[in-house]
């Protein structure tokens, strides 16, 4: 009798635990083209759960509410107005987060530099020269995060002329809705990547390692395209990077850069090539690449001190003009060690 008791338990213990059994995740790949770039997801579950036309309907939303290219999003209304309009909760959290970075930044992060970039030839207007001295003056009367307000869901401005553009961030932002909705859906092993912004969480399950990164940098022939200048290995958090050899146009011989220092009107004068940070989200990272790209490295990584949530990774002209790299201790410990 004690035998048939034992040999029905096994039988039972058998049925609650195969009852219980967890199908092997599998991989699944979204690719796209949204927000003027490209897309990659690759994200581990059961079953196929997210489709490309989930993604696509997400990016599609944020458009409509942050891209400076859609005549009908709500930032191109803000723009066109007078004194301002009511705006939805997308751009109030770009907004938010926007006007944050700027106070901590000492303003040189600023969303209202979008006049500096039209009067330089990017954003929505191109040009093959560069503005007058006269002109560069007159649109600084237009610039300052300190002119623009946001009440509840009203965001108002001090002048008709002061414009936004939140391209800076917004895509962090985006890559960060996108991810949520990944969370939402219960799935704990993904990498969302929007344009370069990374967001990662959990593990490659295909080889049961963190998810791999690569940084780009630029080739000593700068006909060439960039190279992968390092590998970084997360389990968690944001990665994004902000550089100025890719968007630039020539004026007088000149590369001009599209990061614009709203103080002095002019794009930025430093040492800086790249700046690529790590945070636990991609608004912050994306936030502050920009904010570090128009610091030069002393300042960096005085900042970077008192921001312990931020790890950033430089590639820089020395005084002789050569490139170099360098990074916080953090950073350094997201790297793969070379072969």
């Amino acid at each position: 009798m004690k035998n048939k008791n034992i040999i029905l338990l096994i039988i039972l213990l058998h049925s609650v635990i195969t009852s219980f059994k967890i199908d092997p995740l599998k991989e699944f790949r979204i690719t796209g083209f949204a927000q003027g770039t490209n897309y990659h997801i690759t994200y581990y579950a059961s079953e196929y759960k997210i489709s490309k036309e989930h993604t696509d309907s997400i990016l599609q939303s944020l458009d409509s509410s942050l891209s400076i290219y859609k005549p009908y999003s709500i930032i191109s209304q803000f723009n066109l107005s007078e004194k301002g309009i009511q705006i939805d909760t997308h751009l109030q959290n770009v907004i938010k987060r926007s006007l944050e970075i700027y106070k901590t930044s000492k303003g040189i992060s600023d969303i209202t530099v979008y006049p500096l970039m039209q009067l330089w030839g990017f954003g929505t207007k191109s040009s093959d020269k560069d503005p007058s001295t006269a002109d560069i003056q007159n649109t600084l009367l237009c610039i300052g995060s300190n002119k623009i307000h946001l009440k509840k869901n009203y965001l108002s401005k001090d002048k008709p002329c002061t414009k936004i553009d939140v391209n800076g961030i917004a895509q962090g932002y985006s890559v960060d809705i996108v991810a949520g909705y990944f969370d939402k859906m219960g799935i704990e092993n993904y990498i969302v990547e929007i344009g370069g912004e990374i967001k990662v969480r959990g593990k490659n399950q295909s080889t049961n390692k963190n998810f791999r990164i690569g940084i780009e940098s630029p080739s000593e022939n700068a006909a060439d395209k960039p190279i992968i200048n390092k590998i970084l290995q997360i389990e968690s958090g944001a990665v994004t990077t902000s550089g100025n050899y890719r968007k630039f146009h020539e004026s007088n011989g000149k590369k001009i850069s599209h990061l614009m220092d709203p103080k002095t009107g002019y794009p930025f004068q430093n040492e800086m090539i790249s700046v690529t940070v790590w945070a636990k989200d991609a608004i912050t990272a994306d936030g502050y690449d920009n904010a570090l790209m128009g610091m030069d490295i002393t300042k960096s990584f005085q900042f970077l001190k008192k921001h312990k949530e931020l790890e950033a990774y430089f590639i820089y002209h020395d005084k002789n003009g050569a490139i170099k790299d360098t990074a916080t201790n953090g950073f350094t410990r997201l790297m793969l060690p070379k072969k």
